[in-house]
């Protein structure tokens, strides 16, 4: 990752407004949410004016997307790929359902798509959700391979459900992190490619964050800990993080959420600008507002 790299914002919600942002020179800060069909599922015209917004400032830096509804954006991201690499994916959900509308890329089907229709992703790394959720990982492919990897192009006529059978697909699941039986697969890892790194916070507990979707239990220390090893070894195309909470909680709970939430963006930050750019005072960027202004 560059120094140079321009970090983004992608503010689907406003929920971001319930932060206070400084040193904004360091990010580009793209508003979002006049963008229709792009809450929870995304549909063409949608990832075309996404795209649209992104691509200026390219997808090398450390970008906050909001809520884990956007979480596909990470497809839109991985997109502007065009190079062998390995997708990181640290996620209480394993986001690869069977999609349930038809030409149109969802925050629960986006890391089954980008598996079977990126072809420069060489891995997919998926890390934290369940085991039985593993277990039940089911994909829609297209029964003939396209080149490209945009969602019009998976017609419904050549689509058949299969379970995964790929080793393109390595898992690390919430036991096997928590019994450390996951050192074991950790040389699985495919060497010698640069990774994207997506966070989405749920994986994290409660104590660390107030998402939107049910939450699995990893400290932040422990994510921190992972992180390490993808940031330091090799070169990193990019990071996104999402996971905000919602915005129509109750004011006093909603603030008590954004308090949190914004301490563990402030962290992740920090922390990863430290492992990948060396900066032992890192600034800090993102940090809560004093006063709630979601009093609209």
């Amino acid at each position: 990752m560059r120094n140079r790299c321009r970090n983004l914002i992608l503010d689907f919600t406003h929920v971001y407004e319930d932060e206070t942002v400084r040193d904004r020179e360091q990010f580009q800060w793209i508003d979002c949410s006049d963008i229709a069909e792009s809450h929870l599922y995304c549909s063409q015209s949608a990832y075309e004016e996404i795209r649209k917004r992104i691509e200026p400032f390219g997808i090398s830096g450390i970008h906050f997307i909001d809520s884990g509804n956007y979480h596909y954006v990470t497809k839109i991201m991985t997109d502007f790929l065009k190079e062998p690499f390995v997708l990181v994916c640290f996620d209480h959900h394993t986001d690869m359902q069977k999609p349930m509308v038809e030409g149109m890329t969802s925050c629960g089907d986006w890391a089954g798509q980008v598996l079977r229709e990126n072809t420069y992703l060489q891995q997919l790394v998926l890390i934290g959700p369940p085991q039985h959720d593993i277990d039940g990982i089911e994909i829609v492919k297209p029964q003939t391979q396209t080149k490209r990897m945009q969602p019009e192009k998976v017609q419904p006529e050549t689509m058949q459900t299969d379970r995964i059978e790929t080793d393109k697909l390595l898992t690390f699941s919430e036991e096997e992190l928590q019994n450390d039986t996951a050192k074991a697969k950790v040389a699985q890892i495919k060497e010698g490619l640069p990774f994207y790194i997506s966070i989405d916070k749920d994986v994290l507990s409660r104590r660390f964050t107030e998402t939107n979707w049910n939450q699995g239990d990893m400290p932040l220390p422990m994510l921190e800990h992972l992180l390490q090893f993808f940031l330091q070894k090799r070169k990193v195309c990019g990071v996104d993080i999402c996971g905000e909470c919602r915005m129509d909680m109750p004011l006093p709970e909603y603030l008590e959420a954004e308090e949190i939430n914004g301490e563990t963006n402030v962290e992740l930050y920090r922390y990863i600008r430290k492992e990948c750019m060396g900066e032992t005072g890192s600034k800090i960027i993102l940090t809560k507002r004093t006063q709630g202004s979601k009093l609209r």
